[in-house]
């Protein structure tokens, strides 16, 4: 085999190896994305009961509820338009309270969300950006439906 033969048979080992190494890069980064929805798009229904998700909102005023166990916590979470059950097994962060945006992590069961992990904002100006995009378009869609009639 010639030297040009050889070096050519390392470039197309080297490109072989280096397109398995970003299939594998590839798939495991869209297996560990978390996508963020609103309260009104799970109620419409754009995300699939198994898939794993991030739904942010305001915590509903009067709605956290301890359950029996001590441990479990179910509260609501709206975006001004829809509001979504959620319950969550463990403890909330310091911050969470009524009235305050929180961002939950879990799965939508078609009519409860069940939390693994929730956040809360860490000050009074802070809200996760795309929380509270959603949040602005919803109010924005409200009024424009008001005005509608």
């Amino acid at each position: 085999m010639t030297p040009r033969k050889k070096r050519l048979l390392w470039v197309v080992a080297a490109i072989v190896v280096l397109a398995i190494i970003s299939v594998f890069v590839v798939q495991a980064l869209r297996q560990n994305m978390v996508f963020f929805y609103t309260p009104t798009e799970v109620k419409e229904g754009k995300v699939g009961s198994q898939e794993y998700f991030r739904i942010g909102g305001m915590v509903t005023a009067g709605s956290m509820q301890r359950q029996a166990d001590g441990v479990t916590m179910a509260f609501t979470i709206d975006d001004g338009v829809t509001h979504i059950p959620v319950l969550y097994k463990g403890i909330l962060p310091d911050l969470f309270k009524e009235g305050q945006g929180a961002v939950a992590q879990g799965h939508w069961n078609g009519q409860t969300f069940n939390a693994r992990e929730v956040l809360a904002k860490h000050d009074e100006n802070y809200m996760p950006p795309e929380a509270q995009m959603a949040i602005d378009q919803q109010h924005q869609t409200a009024r424009s439906l008001k005005l509608e009639q």
